[in-house]
């Protein structure tokens, strides 16, 4: 038995050190998946009874918990979560900011699981394309590329794109701001203005404030991208 033990250790090193890129890769897998739906989603109506009209503070008070947990916090393993539907809540459309190369799928709902996979929608503020503000969250991840771990690199001027009911709408980076967690007045509409509110943790590790980037929406819509 004892000649058995260095073999048995060396499987678990090697499951341990094989365990963030499997999880990793069934992470993103869900997040494909997802995404596909999304896009599906984003070329029909919005069925506007679906969305909520609850108060945003409090739904932007939950988000902001999750930010604080960190995406390696986020809900259970990906091995067990692959299982089970990868989002709760509708489904909005797809954000794209293809400067940062980022596509995501846009869910209504403040939850881990949806957080894993997803830009979550703060229930209560607007949707794209109508006066008032839309507001966005999603994880800085570790993963280079993955969620919203470049938006740091934003810069005003940049182009975000959401893809919604059918319609793309066009936005213009405008402002750029470093806040702490408390400030919910990131979600605060501006007169005259159909605005995005993209929001993450800064800095990316041991985050204690949250990296918020607005933007103004530019130009009619056009017909969703397939």
């Amino acid at each position: 038995m004892k000649k058995g033990w260095p073999y048995i250790i060396m499987l678990l090193g090697l499951c341990i050190v094989l365990y963030p890129s499997v999880n990793g890769w069934l992470e993103d897998r869900t997040q494909d998946q997802l995404l596909q739906k999304a896009e599906a989603a984003s070329r029909q109506p919005l069925d506007l009874s679906k969305v909520s009209g609850e108060a945003a503070v409090p739904d932007y008070e939950k988000i902001s918990n999750l930010l604080d947990e960190g995406d390696e916090a986020e809900a259970e393993p990906a091995a067990q979560a692959d299982a089970k539907d990868p989002q709760e809540g509708e489904i909005l459309g797809v954000i794209r900011y293809d400067k940062l190369k980022i596509k995501l799928p846009v869910v209504e709902g403040a939850t881990k699981e949806n957080m894993r996979s997803a830009a979550v929608h703060v229930t209560g503020t607007g949707l794209a394309g109508v006066e008032g503000n839309m507001a966005l969250a999603a994880h800085r991840a570790h993963k280079t590329g993955r969620l919203f771990n470049r938006l740091n690199e934003a810069k005003v001027g940049d182009v975000i794109e959401i893809d919604q009911g059918g319609q793309t709408y066009r936005y213009e980076v405008d402002k750029i701001h470093i806040v702490e967690p408390t400030d919910v007045w990131v979600l605060d509409p501006v007169q005259g203005e159909k605005g995005l509110t993209l929001i993450t943790c800064d800095p990316l590790v041991n985050p204690t404030h949250r990296l918020i980037v607005y933007a103004v929406l530019s130009g009619s819509p056009s017909s969703a991208a397939n």
